[in-house]
């Protein structure tokens, strides 16, 4: 009887343990699979797919919707190369609160020659670059990748130079573009970002 009563008790006490356990559990889950973006939540500008630069990995830009993104067309041998100081500057500044940079190296202007390992050894190693940079394509004109054709299309803006910027707010539209010149800490660029963030 005794014995009966234990096994009845021991019993009970599992089904609640296992109760508890698994309750707590789906309710974790819930939050974790509302974060994850549907492709349906992507804005049509960042539909596209590039090759990371140090190892050619492919990434879905998609994954950086809900965020504010400044593109850059980047190069190694340009007077304004030094502006990836800047650009790492505002995107260590802004980055906790939806912030980030998309490099793109190029060589539309003849100052990008180095392979992928070279390009990257320049932006790791000299200038400590941690935002995200993708393989080398082309910018502008007829064969400028998908997305730098869809910037030039909304603003009317190729790039004109090294360097050159475009600013697109969390819903997927492009706030603005900036000239090689605006330098990544000129107050006119970070002001369209921190009203965007």
């Amino acid at each position: 009887m005794i014995k009966t009563a234990a096994l009845l008790l021991t019993a009970a006490f599992a089904t609640l343990t296992a109760a508890s356990v698994t309750q707590p559990a789906r309710a974790q889950a819930a939050p974790v699979a509302a974060l994850t973006k549907s492709p349906a939540t992507c804005p049509a500008i960042l539909k596209h797919s590039f090759k990371r630069l140090q190892d050619e990995a492919p990434q879905d830009l998609c994954q950086y919707s809900g965020k504010v993104v400044l593109v850059v067309n980047t190069a190694s041998y340009c007077g304004y190369t030094k502006q990836y100081e800047g650009l790492e500057k505002i995107f260590a500044k802004y980055s906790g609160r939806g912030f980030v940079v998309l490099g793109f190296p190029s060589n539309d202007f003849n100052q990008e020659t180095g392979n992928a390992k070279e390009i990257a050894d320049l932006c790791y190693n000299t200038y400590g670059v941690k935002f995200p940079m993708f393989a080398k394509s082309v910018v502008k004109g007829e064969q400028a990748n998908p997305l730098y054709a869809s910037l030039a299309k909304a603003t009317g803006e190729q790039p004109k130079w090294n360097f050159n910027k475009y600013l697109i707010g969390r819903d997927g539209k492009v706030i603005g573009h900036f000239p090689s010149k605006v330098t990544p800490e000129d107050p006119q660029l970070t002001g369209k970002i921190e009203a965007a963030l």
